[in-house]
C-alpha cells in the first residue's frame, strides 16, 4: 500500500470514528432485544478466495451449533477493505464482527467504534498474544492468529557459498553481518547473504533489544533521535560490509509482491519475514527454507525481546444490537477446536494453546514448522508491543524510505533519524 493510500484511509477512519464518537456521546450503545426469528450478524473480512471459502465453512459450523444465530458474510480484498469499513462506520452501518489489523486498532478503539470484548475467554492464550488486542485500556480485539519476526535461510544458497550459520539462539548482530557478508562474497553475482530489513518490525525489535520501543503505551514514541541514529548506523554497517543488497535492489524488493522478492526467487540466502510467510516463500522458492531466530545484542535468545504479533484480530462494532451473540461468535472463532481445524494456519498460528496443539497434526509440514517455532520461543518472548497509536499506519513506509535513503548514501544516519522522527510525529499528531 502506498503512503498516499495510507493517508487517504487514515483520513476516512478519522472522519468515521469522529462520527461514532459524536453519536455515542451521552447515549451509549445499548443492546436491543432480538426480534422474533434468528439473530442476524454481519461479519466482514479481507483475504483471498481460499480464505473466503474457508471462512464460510467457519460460519456454517457455528450456525450448526447455534441455530438461533445467522452470520452474513461481507468480504473483499485488502485494497478496498478499509475505505469501505470507514464509510460504514461513519454512516452507523458497521458490521457486527470485524476482521481488524493492528495498524488501525487504536484508531477505531480510541473513538468508541469498537465493543469491549469482556465475554470472550482468553484464559488459554499466551499473555503476550492476549495483550496484543488491548487498546485504550480495554480488550477491543482478539488475536486471530500469531506471527513472530523470523529469519528464513535458504539451504541451497548456504551450501553453494560454503558458509555455515551459528546457533540462532546465540548469534549477535555482528555475527549476522559477518556471515551475511561472507555469503555475498562467496556466491555468484546477484546473490546476497541477507535481504533488507528496513521496516517497523525489525526497527521495533532492535529498539526493544536496546531497552527502547517503537511506541509507548500512551501512544508516544519509545525512542529518541540518538536511538534512531544508532539504528541507521547499523544499516550503514550492513551496507558497507555488503551483507545486504545495493540500495537499488532493496528499493525493488521492498515494493515487490511476496512471490517476487529475493527469498522467493533464490537471490537472498537469508531474509527477514513474518513466520506465517514460511509456507508461501518455501513454495515460491522451491526450497525447504529454514526458520531461525533473529540475532540479538547479547547473543542470548532469552534477552532478545522477541515478540508475538497478531496476523490479524477479531473485533466487534460498539453499535452492534447483539453484543452477546457477537462475542459468542468471536469466542467460537478464537477458542473452538472445530474452528481451528477448519482455519488451520490461514490467519496465522492459533493464539489459543489448546487449539494450537489440537490442529498441529493437521497442518502442512511448513505450517507445522511455524507452529513449533511459535511454541519453541514462548519462554523467550517479551511483553507485547504497545498497540500502534492512531495515525501510525504510515510508519512502516516512513522507516523504510529513510533506511533506503541511508543505503543510497543520500542521507546520513543522523539526518535520517531526525527527519523520520519529525515525519512520524506529524502523522501521529
Amino acid at each position: 500500500m502506498t503512503l498516499f493510500a495510507r493517508k487517504k484511509i487514515t483520513g476516512k477512519i478519522a472522519a468515521a470514528v469522529a462520527a461514532v464518537s459524536i453519536t455515542l456521546t451521552g447515549c451509549g450503545a445499548s443492546p436491543q432485544a432480538a426480534s422474533d426469528g434468528p439473530v442476524i450478524l454481519r461479519f466482514s473480512w479481507w483475504g483471498s478466495d481460499t480464505r473466503h471459502k474457508m471462512t464460510q465453512k467457519l460460519i456454517d459450523a457455528f450456525e450448526a451449533k447455534n441455530p438461533g444465530i445467522k452470520i452474513k458474510g461481507e468480504y473483499g480484498d485488502w485494497s478496498g477493505y478499509w475505505d469501505k469499513l470507514a464509510t460504514q462506520v461513519a454512516s452507523q452501518d458497521a458490521p457486527d464482527i470485524i476482521q481488524m489489523d493492528a495498524q488501525y486498532l487504536a484508531e477505531y478503539a480510541e473513538r468508541g467504534a469498537l465493543l469491549e470484548l469482556k465475554d470472550v475467554d482468553l484464559s488459554k492464550f499466551d499473555l503476550a498474544a492476549a495483550g496484543a488486542g488491548k487498546a485504550d485500556g480495554g480488550q477491543y480485539a482478539v488475536t486471530a492468529g500469531m506471527n513472530a519476526l523470523v529469519v528464513l535461510a535458504n539451504p541451497s544458497l548456504l551450501s553453494a557459498s560454503g558458509v555455515s550459520l551459528p546457533d540462532d539462539s546465540t548469534w549477535t548482530w555482528d555475527e549476522y553481518k559477518d556471515r551475511a557478508a561472507d555469503i555475498t562474497s562467496k556466491s555468484q553475482a546477484g546473490v546476497y547473504g541477507s535481504g533488507p530489513f528496513v521496516g517497523d518490525a525489525s526497527f521495533n525489535l532492535w529498539m526493544r533489544q536496546h531497552g527502547k520501543s517503537l511506541f509507548t503505551e500512551d501512544g508516544g514514541l519509545g525512542f529518541d533521535e540518538g536511538d534512531a541514529t544508532k539504528y541507521f548506523e547499523m544499516q550503514t554497517d550492513m551496507r558497507d560490509a555488503k551483507a545486504v543488497p545495493p540500495a537499488s535492489v532493496i528499493t525493488e524488493d521492498s515494493s515487490a509482491p511476496l512471490d517476487q522478492q529475493g527469498l522467493a526467487t533464490n537471490r537472498f540466502a537469508m531474509g527477514w519475514v513474518w513466520s506465517n510467510q514460511l509456507a508461501p516463500l518455501s513454495t515460491a522458492s522451491g526450497q525447504a527454507l529454514e526458520i531461525l531466530r533473529p540475532p540479538s545484542v547479547e547473543g542470548d535468545a532469552m534477552k532478545a525481546q522477541q515478540f508475538y504479533k497478531a496476523s490479524q484480530f477479531w473485533s466487534a462494532s460498539s453499535r452492534t444490537k447483539h453484543p452477546a451473540e457477537t462475542q459468542k461468535f468471536i469466542d467460537f472463532l478464537a477458542n473452538s477446536v472445530e474452528a481451528g481445524e477448519i482455519g488451520l494456519a490461514d490467519r496465522g498460528i492459533p493464539g489459543n494453546s489448546e487449539v494450537r496443539a489440537a490442529v498441529a497434526p493437521r497442518l502442512t509440514p511448513t505450517d507445522a514448522l511455524t507452529a513449533k517455532f511459535i511454541d519453541d520461543i514462548a519462554d523467550e518472548v517479551g511483553e507485547a508491543p504497545a498497540v500502534p497509536p492512531a495515525g501510525s499506519s504510515s510508519v512502516t513506509e516512513v522507516l523504510t524510505r529513510y533506511a533506503i535513503e541511508v543505503h543510497f548514501s543520500r542521507m546520513s544516519p543522523q539526518e535520517a533519524a531526525k527527519k523520520s522522527i519529525d515525519e512520524i510525529k506529524s502523522a501521529l499528531a
